[in-house]
C-alpha cells in the first residue's frame, strides 16, 4: 500500500510540473509529452500573438480588482506565462488609448493568454489519457 501512495504522489507531482511548464512556456507540455507538431505550433503561435498585441499598442492590464473587468483582463494576460513577465520587465504593454489599434492589441493579448490556458488543459488531458 505504501508503494501505491508513493507512485500516486510521484504521478501527481509530474502532472503539476507538466501543467506549470505548459503554462510558463506555451507548448512545453505538448513537447514534453512527445506531441512535437502541436507543441511547436503553440510555441510559435501563442508568443507571436502576444507580441503582435504588444506591437500594436495593446495594454497589459494591472491587477485592479476594484474594476472586475480590468482584474479579469489582467488574469487573462497572465495566462501566457513567461512572455508576460518578460514584457512587463522590459516595460512593454503600457498601451496607447489614442492608437487606432489599441483595442485590437488588447484582444490579441487577452486571447493569447486564454488560449494558452486551454493548451494547458489540453496537455493535462493528454497526460491523463483522455486524448
Amino acid at each position: 500500500m505504501r508503494a501505491t501512495t508513493t507512485t500516486e504522489e510521484t504521478q501527481s507531482g509530474t502532472v503539476v510540473l507538466l501543467c506549470l511548464a505548459s503554462w510558463a512556456i506555451p507548448g512545453a507540455g505538448h513537447l514534453w509529452l512527445g506531441r512535437r507538431a502541436k507543441g511547436l505550433i503553440f510555441l510559435v503561435a501563442l508568443p507571436a500573438m502576444f507580441a503582435i498585441g504588444l506591437a500594436i499598442r495593446g495594454r497589459l492590464f494591472p491587477f485592479d480588482f476594484s474594476d472586475p473587468l480590468v482584474g479579469l483582463e489582467a488574469l487573462a494576460d497572465l495566462g501566457i506565462g513567461v512572455p508576460y513577465f518578460v514584457a512587463s520587465a522590459l516595460g512593454y504593454g503600457a498601451g496607447d488609448v489614442r492608437a487606432v489599434t489599441y483595442e485590437y492589441g488588447n484582444a490579441f493579448l487577452v486571447v493569447a493568454g486564454l488560449l494558452n490556458l486551454l493548451v494547458v488543459i489540453d496537455a493535462y488531458d493528454v497526460m491523463m489519457g483522455r486524448k
